[in-house]
């Protein structure tokens, strides 16, 4: 019983601790409010980790972000990571491409004209 116990609280004791040191980019909020601030409709939009060579899958696949609308949309890809690029492709065929983009910091990221 007394060898039980003694494992039990070893136990508890690493999950008390492996929760305390987990990293803050472990525990980060990966969601990013995109808004569109032009007058164009994004028609694709494409999030990956700063330390790929390629862009992941169009994340808003059939749907679109007309002028003045926003999306919510997690960015999380399970990596850990917090930097990500970003690339918006519009209705006009121009692409917009914004690299390092801090998704553990950054609540909300919009495209605009200026």
């Amino acid at each position: 019983m007394t060898a039980i116990r003694s494992a039990l609280a070893t136990t508890l004791i690493g999950l008390v601790f492996g929760i305390a040191s987990s990293s803050p980019a472990q525990a980060a909020d990966r969601h990013v409010k995109v808004v569109n601030g032009t007058h164009y409709t994004i028609v694709r939009f494409f999030a990956s980790s700063a330390d790929s060579d390629s862009w992941e899958e169009d994340i808003l696949g059939d749907n679109v972000l007309k002028p003045g609308m926003s999306a919510r949309i997690n960015i999380d890809d399970g990596s850990g990571a917090c930097v990500f690029d970003f690339k918006a492709v519009f209705s006009d065929g121009d692409s917009l491409v914004r690299r390092g983009v801090n998704v553990c910091e950054v609540e909300t990221y919009t495209y605009s004209e200026d």
